[in-house]
């Protein structure tokens, strides 16, 4: 079996590293493991606490662990195993390899010492199931990154579906607020609602795509047509943006624009007179993600930007504008956005969604894109 030995700590235990290091290195050259020592702090970026009070060498250091396995099962794919090693232990037994210690029936394997566990020397197998327990302590929550085993792609935030409802128009045209999508289907909505067109906006796709979740596509049969053939007749117009339905309710020029969240809580933050209503049936949503294109020239400056882009820091950016992030616990709460906006959310299979994407397309423009807005 073929083996990658990690260890790391912070500056103030270079000499002691120094020495450790030397020994652990000879044990490597010995059996031909591959060997990395990471001193300095911090050298894995993407996890920022922001608690003034922790200390280097303080409890995130755990979490700086599960990256210096993720950077060797990357650099190392060949290894089948990944050793990591506290500074402060030594290898005392240079004769014999790590193939005699772990065992392949297990993916994870823990020290014990006097306390119980000691995870200062944790071997994790270069496997689904070792590489996902890496991958789950890194932070990004599953449902908002590629279902792969490392991902190809990371979530830095989710935009939703938002209906925004003008009070003042609303009132005037005796419109009631809508609390559901099949409100909108009332008679007294016609000629009032307008909402992006799905093949020009990402947004108007993810409401299409939520539709069909909820009521059913078979292949433009199901449920889910039905109630867009309904809603199709109170539409005023289809845009081909998906914040310019807000800003058309915001500005009273129609009292219906189904939008996004971002959009929907700036315009009312800027104090247009609106409402934001989330329907209670579910909400279409996608993600702002990330990936390193495969061949490219910079990959190291690729890689650089993708930990920012993955860190804490990153994610507390994100959550100034966005209700959701990849990184759970983050985004501070938004003012006109409900603490249980994520339970809302439609569960959405980005594989599936793909595959029919461009039937379903085809589908709805033979449908409904007559009231489209001219291209410019």
């Amino acid at each position: 079996m073929k083996f990658a030995v990690v260890t790391l700590c912070t500056d103030d235990w270079r000499e002691f590293a120094e020495v450790t290091d030397a020994n652990k290195k000879e044990y490597c050259d010995r059996h031909g493991y591959k060997f990395i020592s990471k001193i300095g702090e911090p050298f894995y970026t993407r996890f920022h606490y922001g608690d003034p009070h922790l200390k280097p060498m303080g409890w995130e250091w755990g979490f700086e662990r599960a990256f210096a396995f993720r950077d060797a099962f990357q650099s190392y794919p060949e290894c089948d195993w990944v050793y990591f090693s506290d500074t402060d232990a030594l290898i005392t037994n240079h004769t014999r390899p790590l193939d005699k210690i772990v065992d392949n029936r297990y993916h994870i394997i823990l020290a014990a010492d006097i306390n119980g566990t000691n995870c200062g020397n944790l071997f994790i197998r270069n496997s689904d199931i070792g590489r996902g327990f890496v991958d789950s302590m890194i932070g990004a929550m599953p449902a908002y990154r590629d279902k792969k085993s490392p991902p190809a792609w990371f979530g830095m935030d989710v935009w939703g579906a938002t209906v925004c409802y003008n009070t003042i128009e609303g009132k005037k045209k005796n419109i009631p607020k809508p609390e559901t999508w099949k409100d909108l289907l009332k008679p007294a909505y016609k000629g009032q609602i307008v909402m992006p067109n799905p093949a020009s906006s990402g947004t108007g796709f993810f409401d299409v795509t939520a539709w069909l979740t909820l009521w059913g596509d078979d292949n433009g049969k199901g449920g889910g047509w039905k109630f867009m053939d309904g809603l199709h007749e109170n539409i005023a117009q289809y845009t081909h943006s998906g914040s310019k339905p807000c800003n058309m309710a915001a500005s009273g020029e129609y009292v219906v624009g189904i939008s996004f969240e971002y959009r929907a809580n700036t315009n009312k933050a800027k104090g247009a007179p609106i409402d934001l209503v989330f329907p209670k049936e579910g909400l279409g949503w996608d993600l702002e993600a990330f990936a390193i294109h495969k061949g490219t020239k910079h990959l190291a400056a690729a890689k650089k930007l993708a930990d920012w882009a993955s860190s804490k820091d990153a994610m507390k950016l994100y959550g100034k504008n966005f209700a959701i992030t990849a990184q759970p616990g983050v985004a501070e709460p938004l003012a006109n956005v409900p603490k249980d906006y994520e339970a809302r959310l439609v569960k959405m299979d980005f594989v599936a969604t793909a595959a029919a994407r461009e039937r379903v397309l085809d589908e709805w423009n033979k449908r409904y894109n007559a009231k489209s807005e001219p291209k410019k």
